[in-house]
């Protein structure tokens, strides 16, 4: 392939409901690799109506739902003009956008992504990519997750890596194969206490650090029976709901006491797949790489060497690889692996409308 640049935004709206990522980027194609630079980044924080909506979304009758979806669009291209205007972004090829998860139950083929990209694209004036997740799960597959191609693309100098957001999601390569799958939840849960202690999350995990571990209920967690799957596999609103929720439900702990076992939780797990993949470093990125408690106890757990990037690489590193998802759907190259989704062959994933001023 020829030298290509591309100069693209990605957005990202996670799980943990904490604000629309924002992140402006340049990629090039040397003709041997990809290289990129984070030229600018912001994170939006979601009003509490806004955050009562996301959550409330899975609930929505199906006009009310097209609704959400069409006015999330807005909102989205509404702060992302409002971004470009901000940067001074003068040179833009395209928006790639995540959307936000609704729905993510690819048993039964089923996903919807709310924050319409005709939408985006109509507020900013710029042609848009969105809708990353529908083909792959056509296919047959999970549909998730979507960062091992950036991750072998533009941070192959890692063994691994680790991303610490709503759900924690590692990626890594041996032998030329790539594996990648969500491990457990992350920020969904620790945010959910935090909130019910009237903090918007865990500063450094101070809460969690006062708490105390309830043996029997990381026990539970341990035997859930998403840990007893092997890869591909992913995630969701609706699985998390479905397999933490007994636990939840049939334990009464404090606040801080939750806080604590769940961090004990994610370790376990977490550490057990760094070290039975032999992880000799790994790079992490999300929110989760400011619950210093936590890192603190997976460090105390693993040999792996937990390299933590640039802040900009740490918030924005999901957005970013949604801009590198839309340059490689540009450049018509693969964007979504079959040998990570489980789906019947790679594909070049994503509904694009063009914009023409």
């Amino acid at each position: 392939m020829e030298i290509r640049k591309f100069r693209s935004i990605g957005l990202m709206s996670g799980t943990s409901c904490d604000g629309l990522d924002i992140c402006y980027c340049h990629f090039t194609w040397n003709g041997e690799k990809w290289e990129f630079e984070i030229l600018a980044g912001e994170t939006i924080p979601y009003s509490s109506e806004w955050i009562g909506r996301l959550k409330a979304a899975h609930e929505l009758n199906g006009r009310d739902l097209i609704i959400f979806h069409k006015e999330l669009g807005r909102f989205f291209g509404i702060q992302t003009k409002k971004f470009i205007q901000r940067h001074h972004i003068l040179k833009l090829d395209f928006i790639a956008s995540h959307g936000h998860t609704v729905y993510h139950e690819p048993k039964l083929g089923l996903n919807f992504q709310a924050g319409d990209g005709h939408c985006i694209a109509a507020e900013t004036a710029c042609s848009t990519v969105f809708d990353f997740r529908s083909l792959d799960i056509a296919l047959g597959g999970q549909g998730a997750p979507f960062v091992p191609i950036g991750d072998r693309y533009l941070f192959s100098d890692y063994d691994a890596c680790l991303n610490l957001g709503g759900i924690s999601n590692i990626s890594f390569e041996r032998a030329g194969q790539i594996f990648a799958f969500d491990i457990s939840p992350f920020n969904i849960l620790l945010n959910n206490f935090s909130q019910r202690m009237g903090y918007p999350y865990d500063d450094k995990g101070q809460l969690a650090r006062s708490g105390s571990v309830n043996k029997d209920v990381v026990e539970q967690f341990n035997k859930l029976d998403y840990f007893k799957r092997s890869s591909p596999k992913s995630l969701s609103r609706e699985l998390i709901d479905s397999e933490y929720g007994s636990v939840l439900e049939n334990h009464t702990l404090s606040e801080m006491d939750w806080l604590r076992s769940l961090v004990e939780h994610y370790v376990i797990q977490i550490s057990d797949v760094l070290e039975n993949n032999h992880i000799k470093n790994i790079l992490l990125s999300g929110g989760g790489v400011y619950n210093s408690f936590f890192v603190e106890e997976l460090s105390k757990r693993t040999n792996t060497q937990l390299v933590i990037p640039d802040k900009m690489t740490i918030d924005f590193k999901e957005a970013l690889l949604f801009a590198f998802l839309g340059c490689l759907k540009k450049a018509d190259l693969p964007n979504v692996f079959s040998s990570v989704t489980g789906a019947s062959r790679d594909s070049i994933s994503g509904l694009e409308v063009r914009y023409n001023a």
